[in-house]
């Protein structure tokens, strides 16, 4: 196995991370309801699921 000759020092190391960065997520609203959700997913609201504006499923109640 291949082992470094010499220690890398922690400013070299960190020089190599700084690229590494944390980033908030976007949120899109919809159009029809109004709800902040991530794009290209589907989401919960009300009790339906929606996908690009539309109703894709429906939650059923049990009595």
């Amino acid at each position: 196995m291949a082992h470094p000759k010499r220690k890398i020092s922690k400013q070299r190391r960190d020089k190599r991370r700084t690229h590494y960065k944390c980033e908030a997520k976007t949120y899109v609203v919809c159009p029809t309801t109004g709800e902040a959700h991530l794009p290209h997913r589907a989401y919960w609201h009300e009790g339906k699921l929606y996908y690009k504006g539309k109703v894709v499923i429906e939650k059923e109640v049990l009595a």
